[in-house]
C-alpha cells in the first residue's frame, strides 16, 4: 500500500473538465473543499465541509445528531406508500383444527382470486398448555424440526387454497414464559391464516 497521499489542486473551472483515478482525490480552490473522483465523472464529488452539515428541521436536532421526529412527514408518507401500498383487505380463515397425524391442513377462501401480499399464520389457545391461556395467539411455533413454516398457496376457480404442509410431524410452541420448545396436545390449538390482500 502506498504511503504518500497526492492531492491535486485547482480551480472550479478545471475540476469540472476533470475526470480524475478511480479514488483520487483534488483540492477546489475556489469552493475551499475536497473532491474524489471515480475515474468517470467529470468534477468528481464535492465532500462535505462543515458549513454544509444540515441545520435543524432537515432530520437533523439541535445539537447536531439525527433526530427522528424532525423528519418531514411528507418522507413517512412516501415512504408507507412505496413499501405498503394501502388499503389492504385482511381475511381470516376459519379456524382450524390441529392435527399431527396427516399430511397438510387446507382452507380454500372462495371470496379470494388473488395471491395475497402477506399470509400470517398463528395458534390459538382453545384450553390451557405449554404456559398459554385460553384465547392467546401465538405465531412463535413449528412442526416437527421446522420453525415458523410458511404455507404453499395458489388460486383456482374455487378460489385461494392456503395448504400447510404438516408432514405428520408434532405441532410445537415455544413457552410463553421460559421460550422453551414444548410440544403442544393438539386438541387445545386451532390454527388460523389470516391474509393481506
Amino acid at each position: 500500500m502506498s504511503k504518500i497521499l497526492q492531492v491535486r489542486r485547482g480551480t472550479a473551472d478545471a475540476h469540472n473538465n476533470f475526470t480524475g483515478m478511480p479514488g483520487e482525490l483534488s483540492f477546489d480552490m475556489d469552493a475551499k473543499t475536497l473532491r474524489v473522483h471515480d475515474g468517470e465523472t467529470l468534477g468528481g464529488f464535492v465532500l462535505a465541509r462543515a458549513d454544509q452539515i444540515p441545520t435543524p428541521g432537515d432530520g437533523v436536532g439541535a445539537n447536531g445528531q439525527f433526530d427522528i421526529t424532525n423528519v418531514s412527514d411528507d418522507f413517512w408518507r412516501e415512504t408507507i406508500a412505496r413499501c405498503a401500498p394501502a388499503p389492504f383487505t385482511i381475511t381470516d380463515s376459519p379456524k382450524m383444527k390441529l392435527n399431527s397425524l396427516i399430511p397438510y391442513t387446507e382452507c380454500i377462501l372462495g371470496d379470494i382470486n388473488t395471491i395475497p401480499a402477506i399470509i400470517n399464520i398463528s395458534l390459538e389457545c382453545q384450553s390451557p398448555d405449554a404456559g398459554y391461556a385460553i384465547g392467546d395467539m401465538v405465531a412463535a411455533f413449528g412442526i416437527g424440526d421446522r420453525t415458523s413454516p410458511a404455507p404453499n398457496v395458489w388460486v383456482d376457480i374455487n378460489g385461494l387454497h392456503i395448504r400447510f404442509m404438516i408432514a405428520n410431524e408434532q405441532f410445537w410452541v415455544s413457552h410463553k414464559t421460559s421460550g422453551v420448545r414444548t410440544n403442544v396436545t393438539p386438541e387445545n390449538w386451532k390454527m388460523i391464516c389470516r391474509v393481506y390482500c
